[in-house]
């Protein structure tokens, strides 16, 4: 019978998907599956094939300045890790905690410690002090793990025992053998993920249990479109839930070498290492692709794509359209957040499937989403609603507001506190968001709603200009937008910034722009 990874089709995927058919595509069962086995143990063939690619950042361009990790060196390393924290007496279900960049380092631990049944905690390397003290206090880690540079820092938080990941620590653990036998049961916790969030607020973390990954690979097939013979490449961190489970546990689940980036990103480091490695299939942040637009050097470089999709937020149109140009195939959305995983997806590499631009695409299969109105019956097409996913026998809310259209397909229109009423008008942030980044001076773009004595709020936009901000050029755009979208739907104030804040994963974080705004206020009163 084949396998669900010899399926490429859209009608094939809603034929074959099922429970059973995922399980196929792993050594493991219900009972006893490992999440290290399955990655990286059972594709060491001695071959020396590629797991993992990392382009540095200071690579300058030269892909000689690369890391590239085989399979067999991965394998080996977190075996001999794995009987290293068994010598040191560390138990299953401790929590390991590691805040390193990609590096063999890196996935040594972060797989040989699932081997032992001890759970993984991937952290942040730029998180500061309150950060990186709240998750650990959360989490209470054993061993936290970091590198020489993070050493001091990760010595300030009481707890875990600090360990430095350099060539010490892998000389220590050479005199091990290189072979394992994992410990683990399928339901057993294998990673704990904390999703992005501000200092002062300390998001919950997810707890992943091995099995985990059966129930990822939805996300990938459908999702991502991984197949055995891509050559896929992800730069989101392995940090953050993007990172490590589409950008590197879904692709070596599948025995397909992924790619990576490590230190500060640079769209044009990230283009060189695309064509430097015939990169076929990427997954991204939106923010990514966006900067690779602005970068203007896309025509600098030859790339090979077949399959592209992206995550976090919607891509706005212009950006689009530079990836129609210079990639020449469609950016994919797949839309889902760590905590309910990936829900809907646009099936990468999949010719009987319309992908939509700027559409989230269909659900995956087996789930069933609804656009709802606050008193739960269905919104006709165009009506704007809330996003509903069924499960768990009732309808749970993502907090996300969206609309479907005639043929089923899904868009988004941003988080339920994203919305802007305004002189009973009611807007959405990312709409006014991508019509503004339309505008050819506009690099990046948020909106927010301000407080208002006569509207009750107005919109309020900070923009990343090419040019400097000008009463002229504020009214300029003023009028763009409302042009563009209606009388009423323009940003009344424009205030040009030279950055704007992001969420770790890359997304604008329109939460700390209205805390800070709240903050103005509040002094000024």
């Amino acid at each position: 019978m084949a396998k669900l990874t010899e399926y490429t089709s859209y009608a094939d995927a809603q034929a074959h998907a099922g429970s059973a058919a995922l399980w196929d595509l792993f050594d493991g069962d219900r009972q006893h599956l490992n999440i290290a086995h399955e990655c990286i143990t059972r594709h060491a063939d001695g071959s020396g094939r590629p797991a993992v690619r990392i382009a540095h950042a200071d690579g300058s361009g030269n892909p000689g300045w690369d890391e590239i990790l085989s399979f067999d060196r991965i394998a080996a390393g977190a075996a001999q890790f794995a009987h290293w924290l068994d010598a040191e007496g560390v138990q299953p279900g401790e929590r390991i905690a590691f805040m390193l960049e990609p590096s063999l380092p890196f996935y040594v631990c972060l797989f040989g410690a699932m081997q032992t049944g001890a759970i993984s905690v991937p952290l942040f390397t730029l998180f500061g002090p309150d950060a990186l003290r709240l998750r650990v206090d959360d989490c209470k880690p054993a061993i936290l793990i970091t590198n020489a540079e993070k050493a001091e820092l990760a010595r300030s938080v009481a707890g875990p025992r600090v360990i430095v990941a350099d060539d010490g620590l892998l000389d220590e653990i050479a005199r091990f053998p290189a072979t394992y036998t994992p410990k683990t049961r399928a339901e057993d916790m294998a990673v704990f993920q904390y999703t992005s969030g501000t200092t002062r607020e300390l998001p919950e973390a997810v707890r992943h249990s091995h099995r985990t990954l059966v129930t990822l690979m939805f996300a990938a097939l459908y999702g991502t479109g991984i197949r055995p013979g891509d050559e896929f490449f992800c730069p989101s961190s392995p940090a953050w839930g993007h990172g490590l489970w589409h950008g590197t546990l879904a692709p070596l689940a599948m025995g397909v070498t992924t790619g990576t980036f490590a230190g500060r990103f640079d769209p044009v480091r990230l283009m060189k290492a695309l064509d430097d490695y015939g990169i076929t299939n990427m997954s991204a942040a939106a923010t990514h692709y966006r900067m690779m637009k602005n970068s203007g050097k896309g025509g600098d470089f030859r790339f090979h794509f077949k399959k592209l999709s992206y995550t976090g937020e919607p891509i706005d149109p212009a950006t689009l359209d530079w990836i129609d140009d210079y990639f020449k195939v469609p950016a994919c959305s797949m839309y889902g957040t760590t905590e309910i995983g990936v829900v809907l997806v646009n099936y990468p590499g999949a010719r009987d499937f319309v992908v939509k631009p700027g559409s989230l695409g269909k659900p995956v299969p087996g789930q069933k989403l609804e656009v709802q109105r606050p008193d739960g019956t269905p919104c006709a097409p165009g009506e704007i609603g809330e996003l509903m996913l069924w499960r768990g026998g009732g309808w749970l809310s993502t907090k996300d507001r969206a609309r479907i259209d005639e043929d089923g397909y899904f868009y988004h229109c941003g988080r339920a506190d994203d919305v802007i009423i305004s002189a009973g008008w009611t807007m959405s942030a990312v709409e006014i968001e991508n019509t503004m980044l339309k505008h050819d001076n506009v690099l990046e773009c948020g909106v927010i709603g301000v407080p208002d004595e006569k509207r009750g709020q107005v919109v309020k936009a900070f923009v990343v200009a090419d040019r400097p901000g000008s009463d002229a050029f504020t009214k300029e755009l003023q009028d763009f937008t409302r042009e563009k979208l209606s009388q009423h739907e323009f940003p009344r104030i424009i205030e040009f910034v030279a950055e704007l804040p992001k969420t770790p994963a890359g997304k604008v974080h329109r939460k700390v722009l209205r805390d800070r705004e709240a903050a103005k206020a509040a002094e000024a009163a």
